[in-house]
């Protein structure tokens, strides 16, 4: 028996005779067939958030649910895609209904006709359990989509074939104790439901960016979660495409939630354009983008990321590793507050709802490093990272907060070293990661054992100049001894020859962690001779003049296949500051 609508108040409908529904269940309003979802049951009365524009219905409009909560299509033909916040394929309905969506269309979330050949991993009489590779499918030239046997289903394959199918024809047959049960590529997976695994692993491996500042103090470890939170204009947006691009990642998902249209047409542009730096092929194939733009319906918004983090999940349990950039959870945020209020909840701090920080706990536990399902120990991994965009830059607003307290690495975004032009604009003041200490093993085996020792020689560095910056801002730089000149010179040195970074050059939008290192020792070292120079009555303003000054500037410049270059400046920089020590020694 079909519902009726008795309140319809924008996004939100209430319907009634609606007994034998549940939460969160799918459901069709009107002869429109709008696409709602329940999340609220009072008695025989449902609240449906709606994801499709409401104006014209009024009351008496007819409510059919599905018996189905909100699901993710899962399948070959992901990578690639661009979906809206419930997975509708963008692409498909610009086609089929020009630039703007029509109300109550129904499409297939994959394609249905697309074959794609299905060459098997396993044979008949395999004993297989849920998670275990059935087969795969190349799905692009960088991802290979394997394919997995079914939640809940544990036997023997009884039927298994290679050759071309589509996404629901029956690719293997598996006898088990209920009967013989097909196995098509097609799986389904409600959203809001984390994907299970085995056992959640300790993340003790950083995921390489790429990015100095991020790799070099603040990094972030394969399967962690991070927030970026910024004022407008700080770079929030271009951190996220430089993590996408560059990021020791195997998949990367995009959500663009509730961003403004000119931005995500913007990534939309660049993502096909740009070349991955491993394969030499597009980037768009290895990864997926959802775009929820902020004139879309506010309800699709809340459930775009767990449509995202649902398909992170889904490539997580095929053993890769895969990050996830949702661009911005404050816009998500707030489509849980309008929500919220249209349900007539007490509202919380800012008229934010009061399980605010839970809805956002449950989003970024769903990342971590885990033992996968099914026999044999492979492993698999989500790294989420939420750009968080607070008014007027305030840090201490409701969603900054509740995202601290959950997030392990915090890059905080300076609007100052925005105007400034030092991009990335990540504060080395405000910002950390917790999971530094933990990796310590894994840098003294793959990058050195002084990589440790230099990255705390800069973080000792910055402090010494913020405490010192408020002395020559009183009495000026000459006010200072030659030791103290000589730390806000380093200081001056760290922060625009490392950790400024351009994203636009062809060389310095990456760095490598050997190169890293080797440009830390540079300037590490150069702290260390001029230190004893001075010592040794050299004058500083001689030592800053010196030619090697500049080639350290530059260093960053230098090709990855060039790196040889890092001894020749250090052996010119050593010859020339013993030189000047010679030289102080004669004229005395």
């Amino acid at each position: 028996m079909a519902g009726r609508t008795v309140k319809v108040s924008g996004p939100l409908i209430v319907a009634e005779n609606m007994a034998d529904c549940r939460l969160y269940d799918v459901v069709r309003v009107s002869s429109l067939g709008l696409i709602g979802e329940i999340i609220e049951l009072r008695g025989d009365k449902a609240s449906i958030q709606v994801y499709e524009e409401t104006s014209g219905l009024g009351p008496g409009e007819e409510v059919v649910s599905t018996g189905e909560p909100l699901s993710a299509e899962l399948a070959p033909g992901l990578i690639t895609g661009i979906f809206d916040g419930i997975q509708r394929p963008l692409t498909t309905l610009y086609f089929t209904y020009g630039s703007r969506i029509s109300r109550g269309v129904s499409v297939n979330r994959l394609d249905r006709e697309r074959v794609w050949h299905f060459t098997p991993r396993a044979m008949a009489g395999d004993e297989v359990e849920e998670g275990d590779i059935l087969g795969v499918v190349q799905e692009t030239e960088i991802v290979e989509h394997r394919i997995m046997v079914p939640h809940g289903v544990r036997g023997t394959v009884k039927e298994i074939a290679e050759g071309d199918f589509n996404i629901e024809e029956t690719v293997a047959v598996i006898a088990t104790e209920q009967g013989d049960r097909p196995v098509a590529m097609l799986q389904k997976w409600p959203v809001r439901k984390g994907r299970p695994y085995r056992e959640k692993l300790s993340p003790e491996t950083p995921m390489v960016t790429g990015q100095r500042v991020i790799d070099t103090l603040f990094p972030i470890a394969r399967g962690g979660v991070a927030a970026v939170p910024g004022p407008f204009g700080s770079g929030k947006t271009v951190v996220q495409h430089q993590l996408a691009k560059w990021a020791d990642a195997d998949i990367i998902v995009y959500v663009g939630c509730g961003e403004r249209g000119n931005e995500m047409t913007d990534v939309l542009n660049e993502f096909p354009a740009l070349k991955d730096p491993k394969t030499g092929e597009p980037l768009m194939k290895r990864t997926v983008l959802i775009a929820n733009t902020s004139d879309m319906p506010v309800a699709a918004r809340e459930a775009s990321i767990y449509t995202g983090i649902t398909i992170a999940e889904y490539f997580r349990d095929m053993g890769y590793n895969v990050a996830i950039m949702a661009d911005s959870t404050s816009r998500w945020a707030e489509a849980l507050r309008e929500m919220s209020g249209r349900l007539e909840e007490m509202p919380g701090d800012e008229g934010y709802p009061a399980y605010l920080a839970s809805r956002l706990a449950e989003f970024y536990e769903r990342a971590g490093i885990v033992r996968l399902l099914g026999s044999g120990e492979r492993t698999g991994s989500v790294s989420a990272i939420g750009a968080v965009s607070p008014p007027g830059g305030d840090l201490s607003e409701p969603v900054s907060q509740a995202t601290l307290r959950i997030v392990k690495v915090f890059w905080g975004l300076s609007a100052s070293l925005a105007y400034k032009r030092h991009f990335p604009a990540i504060d080395w003041l405000i910002s950390y990661s917790l999971y530094a200490d933990k990796m310590k093993d894994w840098y003294d085996e793959n990058v050195g054992k002084g990589f440790l020792r230099y990255r705390q020689f800069v973080m000792t560095t910055l402090q010494e100049e913020a405490a010192l910056d408020e002395i020559v801002r009183l009495v000026g730089m000459d006010a200072l001894s030659s030791r103290d000149r000589l730390v806000m010179e380093t200081a001056k040195m760290i922060r625009e020859d490392y950790l400024h970074q351009n994203a636009f050059h062809e060389v310095d939008t990456y760095t490598s962690m050997h190169k890293q290192l080797l440009m830390l020792r540079l300037i590490y070292e150069f702290y260390r001779l001029s230190e004893e120079a001075v010592r040794a009555y050299v004058a500083l303003d001689d030592i800053l003049a010196s030619p090697f000054k500049e080639r350290i500037g530059r260093a960053k410049y230098i090709p990855e296949t060039e790196l040889s270059e890092f001894d020749a400046i250090f052996d010119e920089m050593n010859a020339q500051i013993k030189a000047l020590e010679q030289g102080g020694r004669e004229d005395e």
